[in-house]
């Protein structure tokens, strides 16, 4: 719950917005919102400290040195999610809503569930995208989630194969060798029947050669 420890980090602790944001994963603008009470969501406040993420200790380094990044406390390994959506590194989060915005213009045909398992995102922040309310709509721009680093060329193909079947949809169809291949067949078929023909006509009489190098350099002999 990012935000909701965002807030809580704001409300309880003299940290800076860029030490919260990277603790938390979210971008820097994303806090500011939550600061200044203009965010879309208004979130309740979730204490890292009694979730054993934070200890009191960490917070007051943090707000002796605002270069200081916190360290979340080592507990307890937690269980690994099999479902839901992928870890994102912190680095590429800030990439995903040009990566939803581009999946959204090139394939409505993919649902909102699978954009979510794809990128790893919510329903919420791709229901924002597409009716423009997000709050960084204005500095968003459609980008391949491939180039972007947010999943791989066969994962995004298989989705979209997967969505185009779902919705009765035809994958397009190369034609630009239609005109080769044709060319091509009708050449193996005059091939064969010239060689047809030839056998009809009989076998294609073997010239003799006086010797090796004769044979070597195709000089039949002469009478």
């Amino acid at each position: 719950m990012p935000h909701a420890t965002a807030c809580w980090l704001i409300e309880n602790t003299g940290l800076s917005f860029s030490q919260i944001a990277e603790f938390c994963g979210l971008h820097i603008l994303e806090v500011q919102a939550i600061a200044d009470d203009t965010a879309s969501i208004k979130y309740t406040p979730r204490d890292p400290v009694r979730a054993h993420e934070l200890t009191v200790e960490e917070i007051h380094r943090g707000e002796a040195d605002p270069d200081y990044v916190l360290k979340i406390s080592k507990g307890s390994e937690p269980v690994r999610r099999t479902k839901g959506p992928r870890y994102t590194p912190v680095s590429k989060r800030q990439d995903k809503p040009d990566g939803i915005a581009w999946i959204l213009r090139n394939h409505p045909e993919i649902s909102d569930g699978a954009i979510g398992k794809l990128i790893g995102t919510t329903r919420t922040t791709i229901a924002a995208i597409r009716d423009r309310s997000h709050w960084n709509i204005a500095n968003i721009v459609p980008k391949d989630p491939v180039t972007l680093g947010l999943c791989s060329q066969r994962e995004l193909d298989a989705i979209v194969a997967k969505a185009a079947k779902k919705a009765g949809l035809e994958a397009p169809t190369d034609v630009r060798l239609d005109g080769a291949r044709a060319a091509l067949i009708e050449e193996l078929r005059r091939e064969r029947d010239d060689a047809a023909r030839v056998a009809d006509e009989g076998e294609v009489p073997v010239p003799e050669y006086r010797s090796e190098a004769d044979r070597l350099f195709d000089t039949p002999a002469r009478d």
